[in-house]
């Protein structure tokens, strides 16, 4: 009895499951920060020549007038670039968008938004995506990519001339990177949602576990 009492007294825990690596998480945080800056200060930029009816308000730009919101947009530019660059490098290297992402088939996500939509989705192992989860991160990555592109082109038309009549031209790459833009803002309106939802989603990329 007292064996058997010790043995339960030291009977160790396995420790809990890395969700997500330290690289990723320290990525993730510098990207998010980086895009509220770009997007806030964009909006700002926005305001000084609207492509539409509609300007957004002060209280949500970043920058007060066209020259600061510039400064900002360029130096979150720079560190949205390098680091999502690294990110891409560094998911790619260790075969991590390989195995999280993909596959992605129609049926699956037709499967999985219905399971969503009617909250019967499951999130018991937040170490695999949904097919749902798949089709919006490659989707944004995609997006990341065109909206980098369509910026380029809008900042430097005369040197990267190429790049912007690939677009359209200057005005329509404005366009562009305006519908780029709201789609990110529409991810991270669900991506925010989905982790309130799912809690321990935000912890495992917080401490990652």
């Amino acid at each position: 009895m007292s064996s058997l009492a010790a043995t339960e007294d030291h009977v160790t825990r396995e420790p809990a499951k890395v969700i997500q690596p330290a690289w990723v998480r320290v990525m993730h945080w510098i990207n998010a920060l980086a895009m509220i800056l770009m997007i806030m200060s964009g909006w700002q930029i926005y305001n000084a020549s609207p492509l539409f009816g509609f300007t957004f308000s002060r209280s949500i730009t970043l920058g007060g007038w066209l020259a600061g919101a510039l400064l900002w947009h360029f130096a979150a530019m720079w560190l949205l670039m390098i680091n999502g660059l690294a990110y891409l490098i560094v998911g790619l290297a260790t075969g991590r968008f390989r195995k999280k992402l993909l596959p992605i088939t129609p049926n699956g996500v037709f499967a999985d938004l219905k399971a969503a939509l009617t909250f019967k989705l499951a999130h018991d192992d937040l170490s695999t995506y949904n097919y749902v989860q798949r089709l919006l991160y490659a989707g944004i990555i995609v997006v990341g990519v065109v909206i980098v592109l369509s910026g380029l082109s809008i900042w430097k038309p005369v040197q990267f001339h190429y790049l912007t009549a690939l677009f359209g031209g200057y005005d329509v790459a404005r366009y562009v990177h305006f519908v780029c833009m709201s789609l990110i803002c529409l991810f991270l309106i669900v991506h925010v949602a989905l982790a309130i939802l799912v809690p321990k989603s935000l912890r495992a990329m917080i401490i990652g576990r």
